[in-house]
């Protein structure tokens, strides 16, 4: 598996998951810049991801469900803050209500994505920072460091491709 590690910081409030590929920044980048590979491991396996909005521009949205086991639908949304194409993303992950309406009442964190070449390959780290320790233990509770962690494990697969 890619995961290299994964780190949580309940002081400064963050999650710091690192994965190493064998593959170039620009491949790796691609799976987050192509909405159609994205979505191909956005999710874990059990809830594969549909992108409806693909906007990779600061300012921009990238918008999505994810489909579970029996066909329930989870929303979420990205607001896009910053992109250094090929070598980092910024943007703010949120929950979305059914309409696709940004969640009022889910917790919000801020997520750097990082590329770097490593021993012949990419490097990527995923720095989660969340609003507050209560907020943090709750998405943690919800399976977010393993839902993370099994997502990026599909990378591999569409790298190898």
């Amino acid at each position: 598996m890619s995961v290299t590690s994964v780190d949580k910081d309940f002081d400064k409030l963050t999650l710091s998951l690192t994965a190493d590929f064998g593959a170039p920044i620009q491949q790796v980048w691609q799976l987050w810049a192509d909405p159609r590979q994205l979505e191909r491991w956005w999710g874990p396996p059990s809830h594969p991801a549909t992108m409806e909005e693909h906007d990779l521009t600061p300012g921009g949205a990238v918008t999505y469900y994810m489909t579970g086991p029996e066909g329930e639908k989870y929303r979420g949304w990205w607001r896009i803050d910053s992109v250094t194409p090929e070598r980092a993303l910024e943007f703010t992950d949120g929950f979305a209500e059914a309409d696709g309406t940004p969640s009022t009442t889910m917790p919000v964190s801020t997520v750097r994505m990082t590329l770097t070449e490593h021993d012949g390959g990419t490097r990527m780290r995923l720095d989660t920072a969340f609003g507050s320790k209560d907020q943090m233990e709750q998405l943690i509770k919800m399976g977010h460091e393993e839902g993370l962690t099994l997502a990026v494990g599909q990378m591999d697969a569409l790298l190898a491709g």
